[in-house]
């Protein structure tokens, strides 16, 4: 069994390496050999890089800046939102809330290519089109959160409130002082998966944003391929510097991943 984990690892972080060792060498040098995996240090440099931070792709730091923003207030607001949504539907007995669940599912189940159209409406009434707020306000509350913090909090003994409201808390202070830090696993692994979603989103920033400067990551190294030619090198370049914050987020978390993800999914 290690063995086979082991093998299937390698198979997955096989094109993490090819990615890695290809954003040292030239466009012509990646046409010229193909699919090359072997370490040549006279084929490799950094001019990759240093492309990015110059020239015509020089506004990749303005990328870099916005999507990093964009999707550290999207994780810190959707977590802080859906999971008190969670907490209400999972902790407590109210008349409608199996409605309300049920409407959460429903809305899980929409494809955003139905709510383009009016979400788009939405924000240019709101006036905030080509702004932070226009990409994050839509999405702030995940279904999907939603769904698994009810999960995580139903499988969570009420006692612990009861306990609080003997102690002489409110409902806010049982969440906070009590419930919160219960849910650390819940929030550290849909943490990793908001975080994950926000930075590789491509549709929904393409419609709001419009300025080169306010593109997010993927918006813009899309934006590096044209009719005229594809800058493979600085594309890969790029695409290597945009998945080290998710590898230092998950790195940090991951023990809180795995076993968010464990309980959150047996427990309802």
């Amino acid at each position: 069994m290690i063995i086979f984990f082991i093998i299937l690892s390698l198979i997955i972080l096989f094109p993490l390496y090819y990615m890695f060792m290809a954003s040292f060498k030239s466009s012509k040098e990646l046409f010229r050999n193909g699919m090359d995996f072997r370490l040549i240090p006279s084929l490799m440099s950094l001019d990759n890089y240093k492309l990015l931070f110059t020239g015509k792709s020089s506004v990749y730091l303005y990328w870099y800046r916005n999507s990093l923003v964009i999707t550290t207030l999207y994780t810190i607001c959707s977590l802080f939102l859906s999971s008190l949504v969670g907490y209400g539907l999972g902790a407590y007995n109210f008349k409608g809330k199996n409605i309300i669940f049920t409407m959460v599912l429903f809305v899980m189940m929409v494809p955003l290519e139905i709510l383009m159209l009016p979400l788009y409406k939405l924000i240019v009434g709101m006036g905030i089109i080509n702004t932070y707020y226009g990409v994050i306000l839509p999405f702030v509350v995940s279904p999907m959160a939603i769904f698994f913090f009810r999960q995580y909090i139903a499988g969570i003994s009420k006692e612990y409130m009861d306990a609080g409201r003997m102690d002489g808390c409110t409902e806010f202070g049982i969440f906070f002082k009590i419930m919160a830090p219960l849910m650390q696993p819940a929030f550290g692994a849909m943490g990793i998966l908001l975080a994950m979603h926000s930075w590789n989103s491509f549709v929904w920033p393409l419609i709001v944003l419009r300025t080169n400067t306010m593109f997010t990551i993927p918006i813009g190294l899309a934006s590096l391929m044209t009719p005229y030619g594809n800058n493979y090198d600085i594309l890969i370049a790029g695409a290597v510097l945009a998945i080290i914050p998710i590898i230092i987020l998950f790195l940090l978390n991951q023990k809180a991943f795995i076993s968010g993800l464990a309980n959150g999914g047996v427990k309802g």
